[in-house]
């Protein structure tokens, strides 16, 4: 379905804003609650929601103990900074525990859809929160599958969904596309409106096999110094910034040597994609001298636990941007 507000190549955000507004106004008829990540999709979504009931919303950002370095600080200025309500919840244990032996990437988006409505739902009892606004996007569902469609990858926010849940949703921003979202993002003046994407299962899906503490702390360095590296590359003019890179790490270990001693550790794969709304991507060509400088970086940094880094050319299709 196309958006009513789509017409071959124009958008109208201030239409789009004004009429959401007081729609939102009309279906949120109780408090609510919104999942907010920090990234500009659910962003949009909570500041159309807070402009429409105010204090009747509540932001809630949860660590998931599989987030970027630094993210749950970033986030919480964020929203603080654009007057949405909000709170942070660390729930890393009970994701770690529910990720406990799980390899399969289907199982573990719809697990973590599954516990983020839990939380959610917990915080909703105290608030009294009636409705769940969602940022979720066309491709979200679109890639999820259902009716006619085949499943690519079951997004958290879609696939991940209980039956049984106790709220009812509400997207105010389901039938926008990326480029859309961050058009409307520039018109709110929202300061993410070009941050680059990340998984709403967030590292738990750039850790091929098993999500454990440690292996999602290798991936997160390994991400923050290839978001660095690549960012400080684009500032400098050596190439153009992505539209999304970060790092996997792959679950097989690869022979290498570390000073004169045999080392048996991991391989991480660096992943860099321009795209216009996350339905294709091309990877980028990066020039050589920064890919090595990741690679020394990631080696140097990490050395006890990586020791291999290789970089994906795939584009989408045949590949996805994340690699589950």
């Amino acid at each position: 379905m196309l958006s009513k507000w789509l017409s071959v190549s124009f958008f109208a955000p201030e239409k789009f804003t004004e009429e959401t507004i007081e729609s939102l106004k009309t279906e949120l008829t109780d408090k609510a609650i919104i999942a907010a990540s920090g990234g500009v999709d659910s962003t949009i979504a909570a500041v159309l929601a807070s402009r429409a009931v105010g204090d009747n919303l509540l932001a809630i950002y949860v660590d998931t103990g599989y987030m970027r370095l630094n993210e749950s600080e970033f986030v919480s200025s964020m929203l603080q900074d654009l007057g949405v309500k909000h709170k942070v919840i660390d729930a890393s244990k009970q994701f770690y525990e529910g990720l406990q032996g799980v390899t399969d990437p289907e199982k573990k988006r719809k697990i973590i859809g599954e516990l983020f409505i839990r939380v959610f739902e917990e915080e909703a009892r105290k608030y009294g929160g009636k409705f769940l606004v969602q940022g979720t996007i066309a491709p979200d569902w679109i890639e999820s599958g259902g009716g006619m469609r085949d499943t690519i990858k079951s997004h958290h926010n879609v696939g991940g969904l209980p039956e049984d849940m106790e709220m009812k949703l509400c997207e105010p921003i389901r039938e926008l596309y990326k480029d859309e979202v961050r058009s409307l993002a520039e018109y709110l003046e929202v300061s993410v409106a070009h941050r680059q994407p990340f998984p709403g299962p967030g590292l738990a899906v750039r850790v091929m096999g098993e999500a454990t503490p440690k292996r999602a702390e290798i991936v997160r360095q390994a991400c923050h110094i290839v978001e660095n590296e690549l960012e400080s590359a684009a500032s400098d003019g050596k190439m153009e910034l992505p539209w999304q890179y970060f790092a996997v790490l792959l679950p097989v270990k690869t022979v290498g040597v570390q000073g004169d001693v045999r080392a048996y550790s991991n391989t991480i794969a660096v992943r860099a994609v321009q795209s216009y709304d996350a339905m294709t991507a091309q990877a980028l060509d990066i020039p050589h001298s920064v890919l090595r400088k990741i690679s020394e970086r990631i080696t140097r940094e990490l050395k006890s636990d990586v020791n291999r880094v290789v970089y994906d050319i795939t584009d989408k299709p045949p590949g996805t941007i994340e690699w589950e």
